[in-house]
Formats: structure tokens, sequence, C-alpha cells
């Protein structure tokens, strides 16, 4: 079990004139892209807003509900953050058919399902287990890794099953059931949604010091403990990740056949 300690050290608050210098920095960002005629300028000025408001947002409402301290409510937020996840999902992967909202959310809800109950019930064991300090980041961090992850799987095996049609057409002429014929792109794809996680889970620490155990440092907690944390959020971001590209792939491959076991690549 991981305990958290809090050791002495200073914390350093964020003021008005901080968040104005940062969004100073990004101004010289966009005028770079301007000088460089990149066309990213307006789109990294919103982004950024958007991203701080959301953010904001997002804290006072995680500290409403630390402060409620109810399941329930905890519960609420967590399966709000679930359904959002989904359209976020849809909206980042390029070139898939509609009708896939149900296998997504299945996919979301059973993939942190699992890694939420392994890692916040048997690793940290908070108390009470619905702790909300605990159980909203975790939640959030294994989302927004699986959201990215699951686009591009989902992109990568609609694009490769269409670029294969005739090597799937042959593969079914000759007695391959539709599983087989669609592995080569389902293997494909869960690799490149995987790839991400597992080069950052091997330069963790010497190349770089991860998000979360560098917030955790700067907010003055311990170095060890927040290198345990960040040690089980990043396995725990590469098991979800294999997780949800295993379960969506094995949701979604039907898609590109009929009933008769047909390939369809209208469809695709």
């Amino acid at each position: 079990m991981i305990i958290a300690s809090h050791t002495a050290g200073a914390v350093y608050d964020i003021n008005i004139f901080g968040l104005s210098v940062t969004f100073l920095l990004v101004a010289l960002a966009a005028i770079l892209t301007v000088v460089m005629r990149l066309g990213m300028a307006k789109s990294m000025i919103w982004s950024t807003l958007r991203s701080l408001l959301q953010l904001l947002a997002m804290g006072y409402i995680i500290k409403y509900v630390i402060e409620a301290n109810n399941p329930w409510i905890v519960l609420a937020l967590m399966v709000f953050m679930v359904i959002a996840a989904v359209q976020i999902t849809l909206t980042r992967a390029d070139g898939i058919p509609r009708g896939l909202v149900m296998p997504v959310l299945l996919t979301l809800m059973v993939s942190v399902l699992i890694v939420d109950s392994v890692v916040s019930e048997l690793i940290i064991a908070p108390s009470p287990w619905y702790a909300p300090q605990i159980l909203i980041p975790v939640t959030g961090m294994m989302l927004g890794n699986l959201v990215a992850a699951i686009a591009v799987a989902m992109s990568r095996f609609f694009s490769d099953m269409k670029a294969r049609e005739y090597e799937v057409e042959v593969y079914l002429s000759m007695g391959a059931t539709p599983f087989e014929a669609a592995k080569p792109s389902i293997i494909a794809s869960a690799k490149l949604g995987l790839i991400p996680t597992i080069a950052q889970l091997a330069s963790s620490g010497i190349v770089l010091i991860p998000g979360m155990m560098a917030g955790q440092i700067m907010a003055g907690g311990d170095p060890l403990e927040a290198a345990k944390y960040q040690f089980v959020v990043l396995a725990a971001l590469s098991s979800i990740t294999i997780i949800g590209d295993t379960l969506i792939m094995i949701l979604i491959y039907r898609r590109c056949f009929t009933e008769l076991d047909q390939f369809e690549p209208h469809t695709v």
C-alpha cells in the first residue's frame, strides 16, 4: 500500500500576476506562429483560454465534491466524466462510421472500472473508499489517456481495413472468419494506440519528470512519495490503454462485415 506522507515544504501559490505572465508566454508563441505563417495563432489563444476556464471550473467542482464527501456525488461526477469522454473520443477519431457511441461508452466504463478498482482501492486504499481527492484525479488521468488511445486505434483500424479491402476479400474467400481477416488491422491499431504510453513509461524519471510527480513536488510534497504515485499512475495508464484498445477492437471489428460475414468496404 502506498501511504502519502506530507513533508514540511514551501507551497508556492500562483496568483493573477502569474497567470497573466503565462498568457504572455502563449501570446509570444502565437506571434511566432504568425511570423512563420503557421496559421495556428487563433487556435492557440482560444485553446489556452478554454483550458484555463475548464481547469478552474473542474478545480471548483472537485473542491465542492471533496468538501461534500458524499459517495453519490463522487460517482455522479465520474459518470459525467465518462459521458464527456465518449463525446471527445468520437470527435477526435477520424474516418469512423456512425453508431459507435455504445461501444465507446462500454469500453470506457469497463476499462476505468477495472483500473480504478485496482489503483484506488487495492494500491492506494484510501479511507473512505470513495475519497474524492483520490478517485476523481485517478479517473481523470485514466480517461484522458484512454480517450486519445481509443480515438487513434479506431481511426487506424477503419482506415487500415479500407486499405486492405482486397486482402480481406482473399482471406474470406479462403474460409477465414471475419476476425481472422480483420486481425492484422486489429493488431496494428492496438499497437499504435499503445506506443505513446509505453514511450512515456520508459522515459520517465531520467528524460522527463511526468506532470503528476512534478506537480506534487512543486506543491511541497515528498519527492519519494511523488515518485511512487507517478509510477503507479504510469503503469496503470499502460494497462488501461491495452485493455481499452482490446475491448474497442472486439466491439467494432464486426462493423466491417455483414451478418453473412461478407466484407462491406462502404461502411468503413
